[in-house]
């Protein structure tokens, strides 16, 4: 649930929330709460991570994240359930990661809502390539990407290609099946 504040909240302030099992998220200043994962996501998003890290092993320079941590100082920081990026050059810091090529969210009943109507555009606004709507309970993923299309459903087959040019055919109703109910 969104969070109502007196001031907007910001990364910094991200430190101070209880370490209560929930996931505690900032976007433009507003605290997004979202409980703990569950077996079915897990396992999923574990299935997701298998595939991602096949097809990139070859490619150390990109790393596959879950979870990974997106962060635009001073009032935005989103931790999508699978990250794609390339490791920092510099001081090893989520703000530092200096190319996002991919988040992933995993959406159950709980974050359904925040993943689609607020965390996507979030991620492609700080500079994401591509977003994965990962919907348990329709079994289908939805695929946007910066600067061109929103929301591509995919229930058959998903194509993803790496950076580094290598190609990822991910059976979507295969990953569901991982993950029954």
């Amino acid at each position: 649930m969104a969070m109502p504040a007196l001031r907007p909240f910001t990364v910094d302030d991200l430190d101070a929330l209880p370490e209560d099992g929930n996931r505690y998220e900032v976007l433009h200043g507003v605290l997004l709460v979202t409980p703990s994962p569950g077996l079915p996501h897990q396992t999923v998003a574990a299935g997701i991570v298998a595939e991602l890290q096949a097809v990139l092993r070859d490619e150390p320079w990109i790393k596959v994240w879950s979870p990974g941590v997106v962060v635009v100082r001073p009032d935005t920081q989103l931790e999508p359930d699978l990250l794609v990026g390339r490791f920092p050059t510099s001081e090893p810091r989520w703000e530092n990661v200096e190319e996002h090529w991919l988040a992933v969210e995993v959406s159950g009943v709980g974050s359904r809502v925040y993943d689609r109507e607020y965390k996507r555009d979030g991620y492609l606004e700080a500079g994401v390539a591509e977003v994965w709507l990962v919907d348990l309970g329709l079994k289908q993923i939805f695929v946007s990407r910066a600067g061109g299309s929103t929301d591509v459903l995919h229930d058959i087959e998903l194509t993803w290609r790496s950076p580094g040019g290598r190609e990822m055919k991910l059976d979507v109703a295969a990953l569901f099946r991982m993950a029954p109910g």
